[in-house]
């Protein structure tokens, strides 16, 4: 991958046909899924992705952040799975052996159109995929709350059986906010965090929330109650249980 862990004119870059809102933008496949606002610290070193890096510091352009569907991050370019999320570099370090250290933040999700095999690394043809405006805003807002509640009691019981001492700060205050929170949160395997990526509306996410943070709550309860935690070596380096 080169990882562990309108128009501007230019054929490499992203371009925008304002009346279609359709974009060409470069593509990163990666072996995980990117939430809008979530960080993600990235270890560039394969020299296509270098190259990538370099020209969005350049002329100050996004990315795309896409799970791999088939393939591998390292060699050969991966297929990617349709839906993405766009990642602005808000922090770049260049390393002395030509590596790079950046931090990228998730701004807005993506569907992709076409794949473009046009430069040492994948690009694609994509357009915006916003959320769906809720039918029922009550109903939205009160499944909201719910998943504020649960995911609090999720890294409640995560710390616990981490060892470790965990305040929970200030939930996000809007429904959408909360969804992308709780999506990041989730230690679940990646085919269940792109399927809440790809969810048409906020409603939908949240209701698969609900169901994920239901079974995820009641096992991590069932192992405090009978004190069968995994092994230190199944917890990430947050403490956060690591995905089967």
């Amino acid at each position: 991958m080169g990882v562990h862990d309108v128009s501007c004119g230019l054929t490499w870059g992203v371009t925008m046909d304002e009346l279609t809102d359709v974009m060409e933008l470069p593509l990163f496949p990666l072996n995980t899924v990117l939430f809008p606002g979530q960080v993600l610290p990235l270890h560039i070193f394969e020299d296509r992705y270098r190259l990538m890096i370099r020209r969005c510091l350049s002329q100050d352009l996004p990315f795309g952040v896409v799970l791999i569907r088939r393939g591998r991050e390292v060699g050969e370019a991966a297929e990617p799975h349709p839906i993405g999320t766009m990642a602005r570099i808000i922090e770049s370090t260049h390393l002395p052996d030509g590596t790079m250290d950046i931090l990228v933040v998730g701004t807005e999700r993506f569907r992709i159109l076409r794949l473009l095999h046009d430069q040492p690394y994948l690009r694609g043809e994509v357009e915006h995929f916003p959320m769906a405006e809720p039918d029922d805003e009550a109903v939205v807002a009160g499944l909201a709350q719910r998943v504020r509640m649960q995911v609090t009691r999720y890294i409640e019981l995560i710390a616990e059986a981490a060892g470790l001492q965990i305040q929970v700060g200030a939930m996000p205050d809007t429904p959408q906010q909360v969804g992308y929170l709780a999506a990041v949160a989730l230690q679940i395997d990646n085919d269940e965090k792109q399927e809440l990526l790809g969810c048409s509306s906020l409603h939908k996410i949240l209701v698969n929330e609900v169901a994920l943070l239901s079974r995820e709550n009641a096992l991590l309860t069932w192992m405090a109650s009978t004190k069968e935690w995994p092994g230190r070596e199944q917890f990430g380096p947050s403490g956060t249980l690591l995905p089967n």
